[in-house]
């Protein structure tokens, strides 16, 4: 390469690692984006499991009233 492509070849270059950069950004904060909407949705995740433990919980305890007041008539 001739010193006169030399500048042109070092901007291209530096075009280049300027592209580069801002995708790493990028994906970076995408990454910690997802990595937020992750936690939210485990953590809703865990209250519906929760609150669908306790709708059972409840259900089998009417289930388990009803069927004592049939044996009780």
């Amino acid at each position: 390469m001739t010193e006169t492509h030399l500048p042109s070849a070092l901007k291209n270059f530096e075009d280049k690692l300027d592209q580069l950069i801002d995708k790493y950004i990028d994906v970076k904060n995408e990454n910690t984006s997802l990595k937020i909407k992750q936690e939210t949705l485990a953590q809703e995740k865990a209250q519906l499991l929760e609150k669908t433990t306790q709708a059972r919980t409840r259900v089998e305890a009417m289930i388990t009233r009803l069927k004592a007041m049939e044996h009780g008539s």
